[in-house]
């Protein structure tokens, strides 16, 4: 495998013959990096850690770190990355914690831009986009496909149902309802169904104008979440992005969006 003489690998980690590690790498004990990952330069990866196959992480990123979190001792903590991910300059991400299963996942294709942070036990999907500066706390978890567009944040907790689009500067500290269009200014709005997302991942037309009028049933319809429920039950065609929606609201410890 080529590694540059200024990277200093730990004789525990296991790096894959075809991997690519870049100047001025560090990396820990208990890393494992797959096939065809490039780390550019400058990164700083802790174990136990395990990433994937045909990942490229540009410079300046930490993985694997200890958390934030307060109530973190030490205990011992997993960092799971999958297969296909770009990780842009100055991004971290950082292991579980004990109170949220001692481990922080991210799944495979997904693209996270400079100065995007995942905190402790964050689980992102498949596909996500995470624009540049996303700030995502401790135990969110990220539906796939979803875009958090840049200088966004998400509280502890919440959950980013996929296929939706948040808009810039939001500062979201609900639930984000799946197939949904977001954006924040004082107050966090859904405007509708995230129509040009759905319609680039090959909705059908039928399924994208059936959750516009879920949406603006619970959203501009003067009816409070029940009420919409039950007219969106009576009045909607019942596809399964609406039984998601549906599921995805009744399981909401937090409550949703609406605005």
């Amino acid at each position: 495998m080529p590694v540059h003489p200024t990277a200093i690998v730990d004789p525990s980690a296991c790096i894959h013959d075809s991997a690519d590690i870049g100047p001025y790498c560090v990396i820990g004990a208990e890393v494992e990096v797959g096939a065809r990952t490039r780390l550019m330069a400058n990164l700083y990866l802790e174990g136990p850690t395990t990433i994937g196959e045909d990942n490229v992480f540009f410079p300046y990123s930490t993985v694997g770190v200890a958390s934030q979190d307060k109530k973190y001792k030490g205990e011992r903590a997993f960092t799971r990355i999958g297969s296909r991910n770009t990780i842009r300059e100055f991004v971290t991400i950082h292991r579980g914690t004990q109170g949220g299963g001692l481990i922080t996942e991210i799944g495979d294709g997904n693209l996270l831009m400079a100065y995007t942070h995942v905190a402790h036990d964050v689980k992102i999907g498949s596909g996500a986009v995470l624009d540049n500066a996303v700030t995502l706390a401790g135990h969110v978890t990220v539906g796939d496909n979803a875009t958090i567009s840049a200088f966004s944040g998400v509280h502890q907790f919440c959950r980013i149902g996929r296929e939706c689009f948040i808009g810039g500067y939001s500062v979201v500290t609900q639930d984000v309802m799946p197939f949904s269009s977001v954006v924040s200014e004082r107050e966090i709005r859904v405007f509708g169904a995230n129509r040009v997302g759905l319609e680039r991942r090959n909705f059908s037309r039928e399924s994208i104008e059936a959750l516009q009028t879920a949406f603006r049933l619970l959203t501009r319809a003067g009816l409070n979440t029940s009420q919409a429920i039950e007219r969106i039950q009576a009045e909607v065609e019942h596809i399964p992005e609406i039984e998601e929606l549906l599921a995805f609201i009744a399981s909401s410890p937090r409550g949703v969006i609406k605005g």
